[in-house]
């Protein structure tokens, strides 16, 4: 039982989070970004934008109950916001236009000393925030931190650590895509990462109703009792 549950929101997580990090257009953008340096410091960069992210999701997943209770929202409120936000975000990339991207030929040169610190300094924002994660999983993980809060105690702990689970598979493949991101550009074109982008976004905009549901559930249930 405990088991099923750390699966459930393991997998709730990773595939409500994975339209939104999209690991792979991220890294088609991250080349964008960096340009042409060598891999080792395509490397470096990953490793600090991973170790970030799972930053980024600890820190909410420890605050955001706190956050709610000093604004006194309560958890279905925020289940049926955040779901509306997700199915809008699920909706959005569903019927997001094909772009056609032009090809790219990434070539690696040695960067100054000057152009490798600012591309450090960077690795924070724009590179984790908001390139890699955005409002959009800072709504996702907030919501479903709610969600998990809602059982007894032992069950809202086992949870919360398939939601972190979920948060460092997420960080090991911004790690891998981001650290071999050139050679995913030439590997994979765009237009390909789109289209699986749309066959995720479906399943984000199923959470994103079903999250709601669940919100609208625990509301109406009562006024339905004293009928």
């Amino acid at each position: 039982m405990k088991f099923l549950l750390l699966w459930k929101f393991f997998a709730l997580a990773f595939s409500a989070l994975l339209p939104l990090v999209n690991p792979l257009g991220s890294a088609l953008l991250f080349v964008g970004f960096v340009g042409d340096v060598p891999i080792s410091l395509y490397r470096s960069l990953a490793r600090r934008i991973a170790v970030n992210i799972l930053i980024f999701f600890a820190v909410i997943e420890l605050v955001g109950s706190a956050i709610l209770n000093f604004f006194g929202i309560s958890l279905p409120i925020v289940q049926v916001s955040g779901g509306l936000v997700i199915a809008a975000m699920g909706w959005s990339l569903l019927n997001q236009p094909e772009t056609k991207p032009g090809e790219k030929n990434v070539q690696m040169n040695t960067p100054s000393e000057d152009v490798t610190n600012a591309l450090v300094a960077r690795s924070f924002y724009p590179f984790t925030f908001p390139l890699t994660v955005g409002p959009g999983s800072l709504v996702v993980t907030l919501t479903l931190s709610a969600q998990a809060s809602q059982s007894s105690l032992s069950n809202s702990v086992i949870a919360h650590v398939g939601i972190f689970l979920a948060a460092i598979a997420m960080s090991v493949s911004v790690l891998i895509c981001y650290a071999n991101a050139p050679r995913i550009t030439r590997a994979i074109s765009p237009t390909t990462a789109h289209g699986i982008l749309r066959v995720v976004a479906f399943f984000l905009l199923c959470i994103g109703v079903q999250i709601t549901w669940n919100g609208l559930n625990t509301l109406i249930t009562p006024f339905l009792h004293h009928a």
